[in-house]
């Protein structure tokens, strides 16, 4: 895939369905802090680098990602607003070395020696390849399900096997089958 050296905006990818909903002023503080990222690696680096798409359209536990090929980059709006110093420090800073590690040196490891000499030389953090934020209001609560132990709960994933009948799960305590709430 040819990289454009045009710049592209730094602005959300609207949204087919419904239109693009307003920028929070900390979404609108990322992508400011995204175009100073790119800003501080273009000086360290000597060259210049097209600008990724952003969404806020992220779910889960991730805290963002960055879409190689596609130059874009994702990240999840409930643990930008329980963590945004965090986010403008390392989540934005991680997510961008990885687009430019790809632009770089092509297809490399992920958190591989050239995306850890990234991190290090142009925005001085360690490299680590996880966060550490409380993820509790992003996971999604289980299904409570019965045995002779007690409560048990499944994931939304594992219930929705025993609801079509592709699954029965056994307690790992007592081996006995687990009872759905209705049984």
């Amino acid at each position: 895939m040819r990289f454009s050296l045009h710049s592209t905006p730094l602005t959300p990818a609207p949204s087919r369905q419904r239109p693009a909903s307003p920028l929070t002023p900390l979404q609108q503080q990322l992508l400011d802090t995204v175009e100073q990222c790119y800003q501080r690696a273009e000086q360290q680096l000597q060259r210049r680098f097209p600008r990724p798409t952003v969404t806020f359209k992220l779910r889960g536990k991730a805290a963002g990602t960055a879409h190689l090929h596609l130059n874009a980059l994702r990240f999840q709006p409930v643990l930008l607003e329980e963590n945004p110093d965090a986010f403008m420090q390392e989540v934005v800073p991680h997510e961008i070395c990885h687009l430019l590690c790809h632009q770089l040196y092509g297809k490399v490891r992920p958190h591989g020696l050239q995306w850890q000499g990234l991190m290090q030389q142009i925005y001085h953090l360690p490299g680590h390849t996880t966060h550490r934020f409380d993820v509790s209001s992003v996971t999604p609560k289980g299904v409570p399900y019965h045995c002779a132990c007690g409560e048990v709960e499944l994931s939304i994933r594992r219930h929705n096997k025993v609801l079509r009948g592709q699954a029965r799960y056994r307690c790992r305590r007592c081996g006995q089958w687990l009872q759905s709430p209705g049984e």
